[in-house]
């Protein structure tokens, strides 16, 4: 699970520059937050639609991984709003990791975009 300030600008980064898809996307109005669930598929791929019920038992039945992005509904508002990072004291959690062919290129690519 990572958190994310605003989906809005979040969900296009992780679809446009990593390449991801947006498998089940969950909303828990009473607690104020969504969850997005996203992931990697070989080209060709046949996805539900992100908010059926039909989705939500897809992402529960794939055997690869997905990636968890939670939002607290109202940090998007806040202008000043960050998530600890992970990578200061406390840490914690601290990134990602994704598999790529060429590192230097994938780098490039997303420096560019």
């Amino acid at each position: 699970m990572y958190r994310i300030k605003d989906p809005k600008l979040s969900i296009p980064f992780y679809e446009n520059i990593l390449g991801m898809t947006l498998v089940n996307v969950k909303h828990f109005e009473c607690a104020k937050f969504s969850l997005y669930f996203m992931g990697t598929f070989p080209e060709g791929t046949k996805l539900p639609n992100p908010s059926s019920e039909e989705a939500d038992h897809f992402a529960r039945s794939i055997s690869g991984v997905l990636l968890e992005l939670t939002h607290n509904h109202g940090t998007e508002n806040q202008p000043d709003f960050k998530h600890h990072n992970g990578n200061t004291d406390p840490r914690g959690f601290g990134h990602i990791g994704f598999l790529v062919n060429n590192l230097e290129e994938t780098c490039k690519k997303m420096e560019n975009e």
